[in-house]
This record gives C-alpha cells, structure tokens and sequence, in this order.
C-alpha cells in the first residue's frame, strides 16, 4: 500500500425524515438556497426544507434553474446574488448538478476576479463559504468530496476545481427524497458511481491493494443489485438507501486511499461528450467506459478477469466487457455515439476537446490520435 493522507470533514446526516433536521445544521445568519428545476416544490422536499429553515431563525434567498450539466453563466449569476444579499453560506438543495453549483459560487464569492480562473489554474481557493447540503440524487459523491465540475457554455469545456475549502459542513442523505427521481436519471447516477470506482481500479498501479479491491468490488456489486430492485420498485427504502450510500463512498477518497497514482481518463473523454453536447455525465460514461475497456482490453485482461469472476461469475475478458455493457443497456443507458446524436464525423473534434483536458489533468498518453481511436470503439 502506498503512502496517503485522508481527510474529509464532511458530517454526513443519514436516514428517513432527516431533511427537516438540516435547519439545525445550518451554522449561517442568512444563506443561499439554490435548486434545480423546481422537482424539490413537487415532491415535498422544498417544504420540508423551509420549514425547517424558519424553525431555527435561518434567513434564506432562492435561487433556482441549476441545469443538469451547470453552467458558468448561472454561477456568475448566483455569486452576484450572494453578494446582493450579504449571505454567509450556501444550502444545496439536489444531486451533483446542485452542490458543484454551491462549491463553485462558494469559492468565487470572495474572489474578486473571475470564478473562471480557478478552473484554468489562474488562481488559487483561499477562501469560501460554507455549503450545506440536502441531497436528492444519489450519483456523483460530490456531498462528500472536495470537488467541482462545471461547464463554461462559451468555450464548451467542462473543467474542474478542488480545494479543502469545498467540503460540505453537513450533508443530509435521506434516501426517500430519491423515491421520485426518473429512471433515466437512476440510470446514469448508477453509471457514474461505477465509474468513479473503476477509475482508479483499473487505472491504479500498485499490485497488491486487496482492502481497496475489496471495498471497490463489493461497492459495484451493490450499486447494481441496488439499481435493479430501485427499478423494479421505486420505493425500495432499502434500495435506495445502500444505493445512496455507495454512491457517495465512490468518490469520497476512500476507495483510493492508498493506491498510488490512479487517472480518471473516461471522465476526462465525458466531460467533452457533456461540454459540446449536453449529453448527460452518467450517459456519457456508458458509452465512453465499454469503449475505453475495449481498447486497453489487452493491458487490462489480467485486471478484467478478476473483476468478471468477482462481479459477473465470468472470467473472459472479452465477455466481462460484455457484461458491463449488457448492464449499462439493461438499466437504459446509451452505449453508442449515434445514440445520443453524435455523428462519426465529430470524433475529432471532440478528441481536441478532451485533449485540453488531457493537458490539465496531466494525462499525456492520450493524444488526440488515442482519444479518436477510443472513440471509434463506441461507434
């Protein structure tokens, strides 16, 4: 095992009827709740929330119409808010699209340049405001991670952003607020926990990491048996309870701790998919990751093999890929370009735009030449 630090801050608030706990959490005067599209209003969270809020004093201004893949434009916004209204911390109300939304307005609201800068290594978070979080889709880990993602609509990149300083204070995990949530969006949350796992197991170097192999492999096998029963009944408190906690374990640093340097290369490919296209992240890990195994099958078989035996019962590589894609299709999740409109003849340019991302994160085995060739497994 190699050398690590594990840090994480985060208090997690786990189990039913937990939300209308988050106003006791609330350490703020007065605090930026942002939302999504207005699903929370339907469902009862949103009042569950604010009454919450007002038992404890909390003064509060809304901000909602945070889209699925966010964007720079609402945060620039939402920091011209925060800044209006004198607040003194940020409540996210949501899944990833949410909270990466809090952290970035967070940080960029002691700045006094562009957010912007941070995503492109301009500039370093020092300073910002607290996030608490209510979390209502299970996928991304983000309530208890560090990090950000967002897309600049002007550029189309979708960059990222860490500092300790974005730790969610409280997250408040209550697995029936996720009774609601779509099956497609079931779908790619599934997808994208998976893939935060297999990241770094497939692309960590140290030979003998049996705790974090372990950890990984029973993660993934929930995450599916979970994702199964959640769609055949979306009450499933269960379900949807070791769906939520797994989800946020996949990328908590927990996994990792220890592995030595690992890469997130498919996610480095989907962020390009979701910054041109606006496909969905966990949709664009599906059809990315069955093509990134396909062509590392070889330097991967040995790897490949002990997964298929542990996950599927199966110990032939090419059929292990086989059922990780035959999963992804049984949850509906895309596996192919052309479905989710993607000609073969934008495949350059979307391997010049993951290639800039390459360079940021210091990937530099993969050229435009690789990132194209990838691609073409998922033709």
């Amino acid at each position: 095992m190699k050398n690590f630090v594990f840090y994480n801050p985060t208090r997690i608030v786990f189990g039913e009827s937990k939300t209308s706990k988050i106003g006791k959490y609330l350490q703020g005067r007065k605090c930026l709740f942002l939302y999504g599209s207005g699903s929370i209003k339907q469902n009862g969270i949103y009042d569950k929330v604010l009454e919450s809020l007002n038992e404890h004093g909390v003064e509060f201004v809304e901000k909602s119409g945070v889209k699925p893949n966010p964007v720079l434009g609402f945060v620039h916004e939402a920091i011209e808010t925060a800044r209006n209204e004198q607040v003194d911390c940020i409540l996210a109300v949501g899944g990833g699209s949410v909270i990466d939304t809090a952290k970035t307005t967070a940080a960029g609201f002691y700045y006094s340049g562009d957010v912007w800068d941070f995503f492109e290594n301009k500039a370093r978070i020092s300073k910002a405001l607290p996030i608490y979080v209510v979390l209502t889709l299970a996928a991304t880990a983000s309530e208890m991670n560090s990090g950000a993602v967002i897309t600049n609509e002007t550029t189309k990149q979708k960059f990222n952003i860490q500092s300790d300083t974005l730790f969610p204070k409280v997250s408040v995990l209550d697995p029936t607020n996720t009774y609601s949530v779509p099956n497609r969006q079931v779908a790619n949350g599934s997808v994208d926990a998976i893939v935060h796992l297999l990241e770094g197991y497939f692309t960590g170097t140290h030979p003998n990491t049996p705790i974090q192999d372990g950890f990984v492999e029973t993660l993934v096998y929930t995450i599916i048996s979970a994702t199964r029963k959640i769609l055949e009944n979306p009450t499933d408190y269960d379900a949807r309870a070791n769906f939520m906690w797994s989800a946020t374990l996949s990328l908590n640093g927990l996994t990792t701790a220890g592995i030595g340097n690992h890469a997130f290369p498919n996610h480095m490919i989907g962020h390009s998919l979701s910054a041109m296209y606006d496909v969905d992240h966990g949709a664009s890990l599906s059809i990315v990751f069955p093509a990134w195994l396909k062509y590392n099958e070889s330097a991967l078989s040995e790897r490949l093999a002990h997964f298929g035996k542990e996950i599927f019962g199966k110990t032939g590589v090419t059929e292990t890929i086989g059922e990780i894609e035959n999963y992804f299709r049984s949850i509906g999740a895309p596996l192919r370009l052309n479905e989710v409109g993607i000609d073969k003849a934008e495949i350059p340019g979307i391997a010049e735009n993951a290639f800039s991302l390459a360079n940021k994160w210091g990937l530099q085995d993969y050229t435009k030449d690789v990132i194209a060739d990838i691609l073409g497994y998922a033709l």
